[in-house]
């Protein structure tokens, strides 16, 4: 069996090589950094490991719960409390609506939506059940189907914020088919983008949408590694691509695409607050385009969001604040941003002395990347899309692909043999 040079060790690429190698390849992974995992990682925050990455992933097709068992930690795959978020818009903060996908609502007149919207955005999202079903079903992206669906408002004040903070993108940005799969489906049988989203909450397995793994989603890398290590793969950390140095190799790039790119930048907070024991806004708060008040386009309650790091946290709270771009000004200035955002956004009195600690963080999210015929395997966001689910999936999809053929190309060559 060839060699394999895998380049790039965040999560794509560690799924990638390790998939290779179970199954007997030799294969060199090849990172630029000094870490694996790239921004699924953990910092230490007022004495607590917390994630500085993704804290949760999605459950459709149980694609990183089942990699999880794979690893070890599926005895500590764990489901959110039962607290759900809330939206920030204006100056008012209202609870999610309870039978939504992405934003998208199940029953556009319920009661929690028309507290959200309002009468006429709801009553024109309702319009969808008149309209025939293959309107908008060529839709490409989330937000051209809403759109056409169930109306500008209804994308504006509800889809887009939820959206953007599942996928830190805009739903016009979003590809449907990744983030959504399924829907297109369901709304050609149901005649109805309102009856789509039912039935799919329907289908779906009971529990969360999301999940996460107690004590952090960054074990998922600490495991993929000591597997690759067990399974003999030669890691490079440090390191750039000679190709000389494998001239006979198959090269899966894992790494991100260059070029400008969109930002993240995440701040957390440990505070000592009692107040928020209540859990005031579930389990965080999104925020509407237009809402002035904060810089903040979302805020993760995450002690009131996962039940295992509630008791590590012994009485302390943990709140992680997300910002679209690089925020200027110096971590000070950022400091003392997220406190009054915070205290906002939960609508609990949080002084500076209340703050225990603070950390930030700054990701990039890399650009699309373009179709190249360059004799390349592509694995990772740029190409699968965000989220642990899309980028594992489509991982262990290429590294399938890349075996198959393999054995069809040895299999041909031992007939051409024989034909000799």
């Amino acid at each position: 069996m060839s060699g394999y040079v895998v380049v790039g060790g965040g999560v794509a690429g560690l799924v990638t090589a390790r998939y290779l190698a179970r199954r007997g390849a030799a294969v060199t992974l090849i990172e630029s950094s000094d870490h694996l995992g790239g921004t699924v990682t953990h910092h230490t925050v007022g004495g607590l490991v917390l994630d500085a990455g993704a804290e949760s992933f999605a459950t459709r097709k149980g694609t990183v719960a089942e990699l999880a068992t794979e690893l070890g930690l599926g005895e500590d795959v764990v489901s959110p409390s039962p607290a759900g978020a809330w939206l920030q818009r204006g100056s008012e903060a209202f609870p999610l609506p309870a039978t939504s996908l992405l934003g998208i609502p199940g029953i556009p007149l319920a009661a929690d939506v028309l507290a959200v919207v309002g009468q006429r955005t709801a009553f024109r999202a309702f319009l969808d059940a008149l309209i025939p079903g293959p309107v908008g079903a060529k839709s490409k992206t989330l937000g051209e189907l809403v759109r056409k669906r169930m109306g500008q408002g209804m994308l504006d004040k509800l889809v887009a914020p939820v959206a953007a903070g599942v996928h830190s993108a805009h739903p016009n940005q979003l590809d449907l088919d990744r983030v959504a799969p399924g829907l297109r489906h369901h709304l050609l049988r149901e005649n109805s983008l309102a009856r789509a989203v039912q039935t799919m909450r329907e289908l779906a397995p009971a529990g969360s949408a999301v999940q996460g793994i107690r004590g952090g989603i960054f074990r998922i890398v600490e495991e993929l590694t000591a597997d690759l290590q067990t399974y003999g793969v030669d890691i490079r950390l440090d390191a750039t691509l000679d190709e000389n140095e494998f001239p006979d190799a198959t090269i899966v790039m894992a790494a991100p695409t260059t070029g400008v790119a969109t930002r993240v930048t995440l701040a957390t907070l440990v505070v000592d607050a009692p107040a928020l024991d209540a859990a005031p806004r579930g389990s965080g708060v999104l925020v509407a385009a237009g809402t002035t008040a904060v810089r903040a386009k979302a805020l993760t309650h995450a002690t009131a969001k996962w039940p295992w790091l509630a008791e590590r946290a012994d009485g302390k709270h943990v709140l992680r604040l997300s910002y679209d771009g690089a925020v200027a000004g110096s971590i000070t200035e950022l400091h003392e941003i997220a406190r009054a955002d915070a205290a906002y956004l939960t609508g609990i009195d949080l002084p500076a002395s209340s703050v225990l600690d603070f950390a930030r963080v700054e990701w990039t999210r890399p650009l699309p990347r373009p179709v190249a015929d360059d004799g390349l395997a592509y694995v990772g966001e740029s190409t699968a899309g965000t989220g642990l689910a899309n980028v594992i999936a489509q991982a262990t999809a290429v590294a399938t692909e890349l075996l198959a053929a393999e054995d069809a190309a040895a299999e041909a060559h031992e007939e051409a043999e024989k034909e000799e």
